[in-house]
């Protein structure tokens, strides 16, 4: 008898002034493409270890930034959408994804709650401390691609099947000081941490970049989804 395809865990965006709770898309259709099935897991959720026992893999999402007394960063006239619900359950989320090696796609906001869940801090606002020789995300507040070097042998290289690529960018945060178990494996030219990944773990991949944003049309992104939902297969099987 055929196994079900893997329940794949997505985080969403906190409700908004209507009492919507939302996410983009593309991070749905990429992960349907990979043959997965998702399930969206809103903020504020209290049960995330149960939860966990019926998911075979996780997305942590892209979204609003961490508070910076997560990390006793110091406040930032750019920091925006803060939501404590979030924060709460995500951190506690990459925490239960690491014990029980769960495999787990990071996006954007998801590497800095998995580097700031096990101890790692951040840059609060990019352009304050790199400058914007690279832009990471375009006025007021849009995506934008740009170049991103990946080490070779790296699990980020090896499952887009490339190490120089040019994904959608939509941040002004990003990794100062990595967690001891994460290693760096992406740059962009102007330095900053784009990936990182966790040797330990069966299968943690953490990109700063949205690989959602164009995984219809690059392959490379795509395969990022096809790793997590082949992984969290394996681990079901």
């Amino acid at each position: 008898m055929n196994q079900r395809p893997p329940l794949i865990g997505i985080t969403t965006y906190p409700a908004n002034d209507n009492s919507d709770v939302t996410l983009p898309d593309n991070y749905i259709a990429a992960v349907r493409r990979a043959g997965g099935i998702p399930v969206l897991i809103a903020p504020g959720e209290p049960q995330t270890n149960e939860l966990l026992d019926r998911l075979d893999g996780i997305v942590l999402a892209g979204g609003g930034d961490i508070c910076p007394s997560w990390y006793a960063g110091e406040q930032h006239e750019a920091v925006y959408m803060v939501n404590a619900e979030r924060d709460r359950m995500e951190i506690q989320l990459s925490l239960h994804v690491v014990d029980r090696a769960i495999p787990s796609l990071a996006i954007c906001r998801g590497i800095q709650i998995v580097n700031v869940a096990l101890g790692g801090t951040l840059h609060n606002h990019l352009p304050d401390v790199v400058g914007e020789s690279v832009l990471h995300r375009a006025p007021p507040r849009e995506p934008i691609p740009h170049p991103i070097e990946v080490e070779r042998s790296s699990r980020v290289a090896s499952t887009m099947q490339s190490c120089r690529i040019e994904p959608m960018s939509w941040h002004h945060q990003a990794i100062k000081d990595v967690a001891k178990p994460l290693k760096v494996v992406a740059r962009a030219p102007d330095g900053v941490i784009e990936a990182v990944e966790m040797n330990d773990h069966p299968w943690l991949l953490c990109v700063q970049w949205h690989p959602e944003i164009t995984a219809d049309h690059d392959s490379s992104q795509q395969r990022l989804f096809d790793g997590l939902v082949f992984q969290a297969g394996l681990r079901r099987a």
